[in-house]
């Protein structure tokens, strides 16, 4: 539950507006006349019905089903809050719809049955199977989950997978191999203790010893204590399979020399002095939200070698099941998997374990940049947000469904899969979680120039919710306090965020003295620099980056952009720090989009083309994604000798005269720079593959016009402008931009550029 009033009613608000729930149905072909509308229903769609009824393998071709996971739970065991019903359990459930879209583009219904019967569950799942190409079942209690999960896969044709248990146990499997890695021990020969005797622990139990560890080398331990042989008190088949033949009975009595503990139980249940009778480099796994078992820093101040794991992201090692589901599922749908089998669990364990043990690839370096993605003790599995997840571990699943021989579609060019996989990552405003990642680990002071914005005061609440950098606002303080007042903030002016009163500060004469200083030699008197101290808050801004009080700026959110870039250019611009262009992240349906230069130079020079070419490169590679650079100009491949084509075939022969290590091909039309087939047929020795994900135009008109197309008519979701040029220390938005947007601007502000190119 959340601590706040204030997050409550924003959890509250999100889930209602602007239209209630999290996700709706969509259409995935035209509906815009009367001969779509025969072809979708009457009398069209008699035929893909008749095509189904005579070979049922057709309802992958001619429907959703394929790719159509169903949610189900009877609310029995919702995590955090328990037997809260099924109607209650709907925003659960819709949440887990939601991410198996957003992680692995699969289409998912939930479904909340107000059934407590397993047996009778499990008919009505069994009954849906015609809808489903998988089953995904959530939050029922143990020991009924066992049951309905049971008779599912005995009596379906399509995947049953239980998450509570199978998803835990896989991510489990994972860390616990790189923790054996780490700490030089093996499977085979480990004790583990392990406390919780729920459908998760008991299914974490199962997938370690599948992974080697021996049956009795486990000791079990729940609320009334050790498992053993004839206990009778709260035991049931799941539990007798871990029964001990032993005369302890009491988690302090078993915990000496165990190698791992398995925590899936309550907060504190592991004390420090059980730790100190644990092995040398002691694995703790504990796993209890949101308070775990015991805290890491307790751990290691008895055990500082120990390695440890929990289900929080504030901690390294973070056991989420988001590094699983969406996944296996992915895998398994796409070969058509008639169930999800030990052996595609077990290449999720060894596919999840292998990349946080492999060197890590370029994009997610540069996606997660600032931070250490070193495999070892506090990096044992990768994050969940690592782009090359649905990559690496749905081709391990379908690869292992097909060598087991429950894949009714095999995938004969793997690696083409596997790239597949990889080309569908970056499709949603997903896109910034990396970013919001590396933004994590880098506590900068960020100055917002416009700081008694609406939008402005949103976005410092969600910044000290979500980052670790720090805002500053500069604005009258009684303004500001009002505003968060009536806007509900929690945030308060001198207690969560320092502001800077244009009309009263302290800094007032160093500031207008720093100002002076820069500019004396241009014309500024120092009663102009007091004035422009007192009035312009954006060169109040750059003063203070300039002056080391703030790491970067943000301005823009009212008044016209080379009017703010006036002031940046003037107080920060420096040897190489100088704005060279504005690359804007268009977020669209089929995949991200950067367009530049928007709006520092109307009428850029070949040099200046190419400049701005290189730093777009450098920032596209900070989203984890490969610069693919068209130049864009009514000139198609040296068609027109004049004009705009003349200055980007300059620019392409002073950025020809040294390697670079992207691809860039010019100058062409907008719709080659997206249409690769139309572009082979004009150009069929192009040195750019697929579509261009960046677009360089030789005119700022046709840069801002394409942006505000796709804005308006495209739907796309524009991160952005980033400056160019200036090393981060200063980023100018535009009127338009919300509260989310400035969140966005600000985490991009939070991170070191990447230098490539």
């Amino acid at each position: 539950m959340s601590d706040t009033p204030s997050l409550r009613q924003a959890a509250l608000d999100y889930h209602e507006h602007p239209k209630p729930g999290k996700l709706e149905i969509k259409a995935t072909k035209p509906m815009a006349n009367g001969r779509d509308l025969a072809r979708a229903y009457s009398p069209g769609v008699a035929e893909a019905c008749l095509e189904i009824k005579a070979n049922a393998a057709d309802a992958e071709r001619y429907t959703a089903r394929g790719n159509l996971v169903a949610v189900v739970s009877n609310g029995t065991a919702v995590l955090g809050l328990g037997n809260i019903g099924a109607l209650a359990s709907k925003p659960v459930m819709e949440g887990k719809a939601v991410l198996f879209k957003k992680f692995a583009g699969i289409d998912c219904f939930d479904i909340e049955v107000d059934q407590p019967d397993p047996e009778k569950l499990a008919d009505i799942v069994c009954a849906l199977e015609p809808t489903f190409g998988a089953i995904n079942l959530e939050d029922i209690k143990a020991p009924d989950c066992f049951t309905v999960e049971k008779l599912c896969r005995e009596r379906m044709n399509i995947p049953v997978f239980h998450d509570d248990q199978h998803g835990t146990a896989i991510v489990v499997g994972a860390a616990a191999r790189n923790a054996l890695h780490v700490a030089g021990k093996k499977f085979e020969d480990i004790k583990v203790v392990s406390t919780g005797g729920g459908a998760a622990g008991i299914a974490c139990l199962s997938m370690l010893v599948k992974l080697g560890v021996k049956r009795e080398n486990i000791w079990l331990c729940d609320i009334h204590g050790l498992v053993y042989e004839g206990r009778a008190e709260d035991m049931n088949p799941h539990k007798d399979q871990f029964a001990q033949k032993s005369d302890l009975r009491t988690l302090d009595d078993v915990i000496g020399d165990a190698d791992l503990f398995l925590g899936l139980s309550g907060p504190d249940v592991l004390k420090p002095e059980m730790v100190e009778k644990m092995t040398k480099s002691p694995i703790i796994f504990a796993l209890a939200n949101p308070t775990p078992e015991i805290l890491p820093q307790a751990a290691r101040e008895v055990a500082p070698d120990a390695i440890i794991a929990t289900g929080r992201s504030d901690f390294p090692n973070q056991v989420n099941n988001v590094l699983c589901f969406p996944f296996i599922f992915r895998g398994a749908l796409d070969v058509g998997a008639t169930e999800i089998n030990d052996e595609m669990q077990i290449a999720c364990v060894e596919g999840i374990a292998e990349m946080a043990r492999a060197t890590t690839s370029a994009e997610a370096a540069a996606a997660y940049k600032g931070e250490q993605l070193t495999f070892g003790p506090d990096y044992l599995i990768p994050k969940p947000f690592d782009p090359r997840l649905v990559g690496v571990v749905s081709s391990a699943v379908a690869k292992a469904a097909m060598e087991s021989g429950v894949a009714k579609r095999p995938i004969a060019d793997m690696e083409a899969y596997k790239e597949r996989l990889n080309q569908t990552v970056f499709k949603s405003a997903l896109l910034m979680r990396p970013v919001f990642e590396a933004a994590s680990v880098a506590s900068r002071r960020i100055v917002f120039a416009e700081g008694e914005d609406e939008r402005v005061l949103r976005a410092a609440q969600a910044i000290l919710e979500e980052t670790t950098e720090t805002p500053i606002l500069i604005g009258r303080p009684e303004v500001i306090e009002t505003r968060c007042e009536r806007l509900g903030l929690t945030v308060r002016p001198g207690q969560d965020f320092q502001i800077v009163n244009p009309h009263d500060d302290p800094r007032y004469y160093d500031y207008w003295n720093s100002y002076h200083e820069i500019m004396q030699r241009r014309g500024v008197t120092p009663d102009l620099a007091k004035a422009i101290m007192r009035t312009n808050n954006s060169a109040i801004a750059a003063i203070m980056v300039h002056r080391g009080e703030a790491e970067s700026m943000i301005c823009g959110t009212f008044g016209e952009y080379r009017w703010h870039l006036n002031y940046v250019q003037q107080v920060l611009a420096d040897g190489d720090l100088r704005p060279h262009g504005a690359l804007s992240l268009m977020i669209l349906e089929d995949g991200p989009l950067f367009i530049t230069d928007t709006h520092v130079r109307q009428l850029p020079t070949p040099e200046e083309l190419a400049e701005s070419t290189l730093g777009a490169a450098r920032h596209v590679r900070r989203f984890g994604i490969e610069p693919k650079i068209a130049f864009c100009s009514q000139s198609q491949f040296g068609n027109q000798a004049e004009g705009s084509g003349k200055r980007l075939r300059a620019a392409m022969e002073i950025l020809d005269a040294e390697p670079r290590d992207f691809t860039y091909e010019g100058e062409m039309n907008l719709d080659l720079a997206l249409d690769p087939e139309l572009r082979s047929r004009i150009f069929p020795n192009s040195r750019l593959e697929g579509p261009a994900n960046v677009l360089v135009f030789a005119h700022a008109d046709a840069a801002s016009g394409v942006r505000n197309i796709l804005k308006m008519k495209a739907d796309g979701l524009e991160v952005g402008p980033i400056l160019m040029g200036m090393g981060n220390k200063a980023h100018i938005v535009t009127p338009s931009i919300t509260a989310r947007g400035l969140l966005n601007m600000a985490a991009i502000a939070g991170t070191p550029v990447a230098h490539y190119g």
